[in-house]
């Protein structure tokens, strides 16, 4: 071991740092220990009877309408059993306080439950023992967030609290005072009503998340974490650098079936770092690669993480929309990572594992029509079951359990042919990697769920909730059946006692499916409390003045600051805290000061943006949580593995700001021709970016071959930037003569108009691009009405009406001042002209990287060149 070097930990105590971080540290025996597992087991029982179908003739109307409150108690109860409240407190037994707050704060957080029909008789406000109930709950609540989840998330929530009680005092500076709440009020508003802890962050922990989590802990219960990191060394392993690109596939494989960075890092990095501290890689570049592998697990679809869910909540779009936009950005974001490996491998000439000899093209390929044929089979899964649906339309049910029952049988006896998969030891004097002819067919009933969860979701298009109900059903099959069916195909004496085994590993897996959830609870009923105090008190106006006051009305600056933001909060909240905060007070700031200055952002688009830099958070020095677990495993130094792994993401932090400027990246309005461009283009330009920051594309890049590179990637990735200076992309239209030009548009196209008047809260004039959809109706009054525009024209000025309630433009122009002294008037129409395709923007970009090749090719050594081949 280098002298640089820590002691690494031990499999026991990598394992005690998951736990102390995810699910608890304690871990009491006996009578008690029983109790918190059986606790546990029957939170996982409710969370899954709620989210069936079968629900309302299963649980009590009462039970349903209040389940926000259970959910909360279960968590509240649970973090005061699992999690010590001091560093000094008993890690194997309960001591008496815990017990207090444990069940206090469950009875607190059941209050509306119990005292439901007061509250109703109230007119659904608090009275004055409410009130008090209520703030005994947050404090209850803030104990139970600060053991699980440390001081930073109380102490925000304290301070927001604090404003929403002493907001009018006279050391609050001016600009933010507001008129303070009353004790009744704030309450009523945090803890009785659905606007504060009770609020839409929690409510999507109760209805989407505990299933998905325990989705994950079923799933990775059942052996599939070790299959797929088996597949990926099995395909990956024999490369130059091989270790570590199989971490990096292996580790998004993992994302599916954890949400937590840290359980990803231990999880795969215990296998993984020491292989390629084995090939050359030091210490902290071992631990950052799984790092910057690992963070990025929660954007990878299917299954991302719980802020996904919390998306199509805010951004008031479904669940496969919000997947298909993160889509290209997760994937190309896991490509440019593979291929930072492989420069750094080749960079250091680092040797091989294994006598096996392949190529790196045909290996990806191989990859390439693995994951196309996984997709093509989901996709394709739709069509027998249509005709199965259209052929027995009373039976199909029944059909289709029976065909996917036969299906799983045929593929446990094609695993029951070979031996189950033991998990290897990297520090073996002679590393065997896995071949894939002989592992691949072993776990192959593993990617049933997943399938079921896939096509639940996106061919289907069930909600979240119900999809990952289905898949869960199928995995509690697979955990009762698996060990039992094995057994019998290999025609063992006792298969049936197998059975056993196999109802363990159902019950320990939903019991770490509900501690997993602890955390998740409790930030999103923490965090409540700030969107709570956002809604009663109108803060989040008043930051967005403030913010755009410091970035001086420059977007970029803007996106700056909210990264920052992100990334420093993120010190303390996980991901889930931080994105509700962020996202409930920057994202309208975005978006607002996009359109003030020409350019249209999707809220989407934001949103992913706020999503990314959270979880960049678990990277970051010096509190980057992921970091110091991957430091754990590699005996490596904490801080500068998170600052070598911050390096290695500079891919996760541009391609958000790329995406805010060009949507196409979030397959935002692209056909699948578009599609297939973008995603061909984007792969090439996100290696080219990950070429100049690695400063190695053939061989050592020069300073102006760097420069020439990431100007390459800035056009394939913003190709309307230099095309839009070859001819303007829109054509100014007079204000006078919108009406007419609204008239002769084609339906469907977009009028671009630059509205001007004073702002409704500080009556300074402002201005807003509003992109126009021209409506298919005839004649300009017609279409004016479908807009609910109504213009006054005043000379040259085209002086606007507020527009008729409800439409989209009432929301749009909600934030100026119609009855004001100054008018609200169309200061500017653009519309779109005829512009060549950007597209050809990638002529010479591409030209321009082929000269950059073809001077690195002549300076490039053979042992270089051949190294890029293994």
């Amino acid at each position: 071991m280098a002298k640089s070097e820590k002691r690494a930990l031990t499999e026991e105590e990598l394992q005690e740092l998951v736990a102390a971080s995810d699910s608890g540290a304690r871990s009491p025996t006996g009578a008690v220990g029983r109790m918190i597992a059986a606790t546990a087991l029957i939170w996982s029982i409710f969370q899954v009877l709620l989210a069936s179908p079968a629900a309302p003739y299963l649980l009590p109307g009462d039970l349903i309408n209040n389940s926000r409150q259970i959910h909360l108690a279960f968590a509240i109860f649970l973090s005061a059993m699992a999690y010590p409240l001091f560093k000094a407190s008993p890690r194997d037994r309960i001591p008496w306080y815990d017990w207090i707050l444990g069940i206090g704060g469950a009875f607190l957080a059941l209050y509306g439950y119990f005292f439901y029909d007061k509250i109703v008789s109230n007119g659904g406000l608090a009275d004055a023992s409410d009130a008090y109930f209520g703030l005994a709950g947050l404090i209850f609540l803030f104990i139970a967030a600060y053991r699980t989840l440390g001081p930073v998330m109380v102490l925000l929530a304290v301070i927001f609290l604090g404003y929403v009680f002493f907001g009018a005092s006279e050391v609050v500076p001016d600009q933010i005072r507001w008129a303070g709440a009353s004790l009744r009020k704030a309450m009523s508003h945090m803890w009785i009503t659905s606007e504060g802890v009770f609020g839409i962050a929690l409510g999507v922990s109760t209805k989407f998340v505990f299933l998905f989590v325990l989705f994950g802990a079923l799933l990775d219960k059942a052996g599939a974490g070790n299959y797929f990191i088996k597949m990926a060394f099995g395909a990956l392993g024999h490369l130059r650098g091989g270790p570590a690109k199989a971490a990096v596939v292996g580790s998004a494989a993992t994302g599916l079936i954890s949400g937590s960075s840290i359980a990803n890092v231990v999880t795969t990095g215990t296998f993984t770092i020491p292989l390629m501290k084995r090939v050359g890689f030091s210490a902290e570049k071992a631990g950052s690669v799984e790092v910057a592998s690992s963070v990025n697990g929660q954007i990878m679809p299917p299954v991302m993480g719980a802020a996904a869910f919390l998306m199509v909540e805010y951004v008031g779009i479904s669940y496969v929309e919000v997947i298909t936009h993160a889509f290209l950005p997760a994937i190309i974001s896991y490509i440019a990572l593979v291929y930072i490996v492989h420069l750094e491998a080749v960079k250091n000439n680092m040797p091989t594992i294994g006598n096996k000899v392949v190529s790196m093209g045909r290996t990806i390929g191989g990859m390439f029509a693995f994951f196309a044929g996984f997709a093509v089979l989901c996709y394709a899964t739709q069509f027998p079951v249509k005709a199965i649906v259209s052929l027995f339309p009373a039976g199909s049910g029944w059909i289709l359990s029976a065909l996917l029952g036969l299906i799983y049988v045929g593929l446990v006896y094609l695993a029951a042919q070979t031996d189950d998969l033991e998990p290897d030891d990297p520090n073996a004097e002679v590393v065997e990697l896995p071949d894939l002819a002989k592992i691949y067919k072993s776990g192959l009933y593993y990617l049933l769920p997943i399938i079921v969860l896939v096509y639940f979701l996106m061919i289907e298009r069930k909600s979240p909730g119900l999809s990952a109900f289905w898949a869960t059903m199928l995995l509690f099959g697979i955990l009762l059946t698996q060990k039992t069916l094995k057994a019998m195909f290999r025609g063992e004496v006792n298969a049936m006692s197998r059975l056993r085994d196999g109802l363990i590993d159902l019950v320990v897996g939903m019991i770490d499916g509900a501690r997993n959830m602890i955390g998740i609870g409790l930030a999103t009923a923490t965090a409540g409390i700030i969107v709570g105090t956002v809604s009663l008190t109108g803060i989040g106006q008043v930051m967005a003045d403030f913010v755009e006051f410091l970035s001086g009305g420059n977007l970029i600056l803007m996106l700056i600051f909210v990264a920052i933001l992100s990334l420093i909060l993120g010190m303390g909240l996980p991901t889930t805290a931080n994105y509700i905060v962020v996202s409930s007070l920057m994202v309208a700031v975005v978006v607002e000061l996009g359109a003030q200055s020409g350019l249209v952002v999707p809220l989407i688009a934001v949103h992913l943006f706020v999503f990314y830099f959270g979880i960049m958070a678990d990277v970051t020095p010096p509190v980057g949580l992921a970091s110091f677990a991957a430091a754990a495993v590699s005996g490596g130094d904490a801080i500068r593995t998170g600052f070598i792994a911050f390096f290695y993401s500079l891919r996760t932090v541009a391609l958000p700001f790329v995406f805010i400027f060009n949507t196409d990246l979030l397959l935002i309005d692209v056909t699948w021709t578009q599609g297939i461009i973008v995603f061909i283009v984007s792969t090439i330009g996100i290696l080219v970016f990950t070429a100049a920051t690695m400063g190695w594309f053939l061989t050592k890049s020069r300073f102006y071959e760097t420069a020439a590179l990431l100007l390459v990637a800035f056009a394939l990735f913003r190709p309307g930037v230099f095309m839009n200076q070859i001819q303007p992309p829109f054509e100014q239209i007079a204000p006078a003569e919108f009406s007419a030009a609204l008239e002769s548009a084609a339906p469907g196209s977009s009028l671009r108009t630059v509205i001007s008047g004073p702002d409704f809260d500080t009556l300074e004039m402002k201005d807003v691009t509003v992109p126009l959809t021209v409506p298919d109706a005839d004649g300009a009054q017609a279409r004016l009405d479908a807009l609910g525009l109504i213009i006054v024209p005043e000379g040259e000025t085209q002086r606007l009406e507020e527009p008729a309630f409800g439409t989209e433009l009432a929301d749009a122009l909600s934030s100026f001042d119609f009855y004001g002294d100054e008018p609200v008037a169309i200061t500017s129409v653009q519309a779109t002209a005829d512009q060549l395709p950007k597209e050809l923007i990638f002529i010479p970009a591409l030209l321009l990287l082929a000269l950059i090749a073809l001077l690195q090719s002549r300076r490039a050594t053979p042992a270089v060149r051949e190294g890029e081949l293994a």
